[in-house]
């Protein structure tokens, strides 16, 4: 996701405890670890010369992106299109992933939008009492592995032209995969909540005073069809607009840090402090496993992992970090099928689990739900890269 979420809520604890003292050493250890090979003004001047070339280069082509692509999900979403696509999803629902039929209508929002989404949908009585207690927290998963689903295919499809090769198909398989993932998150997660609540236990119906939708209608806007029309495309664009923004801290922050970890010095060999410089830690520690990675992912150069490790925070900086590697050639079509596959089922659940869960009243089970979706998000990429490979024999 999108790195920022509303919902966030504060605990309390003691003015002073251990984490007072340890935090300064590890902030301070990573400065020097970029200090002590680039110097400290040279490490200063990258990182703030990456975050300004990141948000005119990266952020603004992204925020176009979810301007149209929040215009057009309305558009779908005003004149039904997205009630069919619900109908069609819901007899799936069940044998695959466990969940009533109208979890499908999470699955489509969150598709076409972020992962809380799924929020406005649970807090709907009407929607939360076709839900057993034991599935209403694997919301969490489910929502999280399609969040931003529509913006990463389409982003990582508009790197087309600077592959020069057709992406459609690693795109599709990236997708695919995508879906393996979150059946694999959310089949563990209900292992788990299963055992906490048990399988009998239901949702609160309808409460008193709740707005129902007739059954079978959907809400749409006043007026004719140009009225609404217009209408759509600018709530969708304005929709898009919030999210462009809300990227902005997750692409500037992780994604500095993560290109300083992969990239090495400049052409010359020499730090000089402009944009795009590091000290290549990350590649070197791939390259110590790249007999895992390599099987497991397919990756084309030890660069790639950071993409992955990316969208861990945030899926739009790892979004910005896949044109990056692909303007030096670290990447081919098949690393593509991957990062949509794990850019898109893991799409920033560490910045969301917690405050999702926490919203549907499942703290206890936050633990869980992040355990369920790391081995949903592993699974993902490796049924792309898998996936792929079968494609491109055929």
């Amino acid at each position: 996701m999108s790195a920022s979420n509303t919902n966030i809520k504060y605990a309390y604890k003691k003015e002073l405890g251990l984490e007072t003292f340890v935090f300064p050493v590890i902030f301070a250890g990573i400065f020097i670890l970029f200090a002590s090979r680039m110097g400290l003004a040279n490490a200063l001047n990258t990182m703030m010369n990456t975050a300004y070339r990141l948000l005119i280069d990266t952020v603004l082509y992204i925020t176009a992106i979810c301007v149209i692509m929040g215009a057009i999900s309305q558009l779908l979403s005003e004149f039904g299109f997205v009630s069919l696509v619900d109908r069609l999803l819901q007899p799936l629902m069940k044998p695959i992933y466990g969940l009533p039929g109208a979890a499908a209508l999470g699955v489509v929002s969150t598709f076409l939008s972020d992962n809380p989404a799924i929020l406005a949908l649970a807090e709907d009585q009407n929607f939360r009492h076709y839900f057993k207690n034991y599935q209403f927290p694997a919301l969490t998963n489910i929502g999280t592995a399609f969040g931003m689903g529509l913006i990463v295919c389409t982003y990582m499809y508009s790197l087309t032209p600077a592959m020069g090769l057709p992406l459609g198909m690693p795109v599709f398989t990236g997708l695919a995969g995508a879906i393996i993932g979150s059946v694999v998150s959310t089949r563990i997660m209900l292992i788990f909540t299963r055992k906490y609540y048990g399988e009998e236990a239901d949702q609160p119906a309808s409460l008193p005073g709740e707005t129902e939708v007739p059954k079978n209608m959907r809400q749409v806007r006043y007026g004719g069809i140009g009225t609404r029309m217009m209408g759509a495309i600018l709530e969708g664009g304005h929709s898009g607009v919030k999210m462009g923004v809300s990227i902005v801290p997750g692409v500037l922050v992780i994604c500095t840090l993560v290109m300083m970890l992969i990239n090495g010095p400049s052409a010359s060999g020499e730090y000089t402090g402009s944009a795009y410089e590091g000290i290549r830690l990350l590649p070197m520690l791939a390259q110590k496993v790249d007999f895992i990675l390599k099987p497991l992912f397919g990756f084309s150069s030890p660069e790639a992992i950071g993409v992955p490790v990316t969208a861990l925070g945030a899926a739009g900086a790892s979004l910005s970090l896949t044109s990056s590697l692909l303007s030096q050639g670290m990447i081919q079509p098949g690393d593509i099928a991957v990062f949509t596959a794990m850019c898109m089922c893991w799409s920033g659940y560490l910045s969301t689990h917690a405050s999702m869960m926490d919203s549907l009243n499942c703290k206890k089970l936050i633990g869980k739900a992040i355990l369920s979706h790391t081995i949903g998000g592993i699974a993902a990429g490796v049924a792309a890269h898998w996936l792929y490979v079968l494609f491109s024999l055929i």
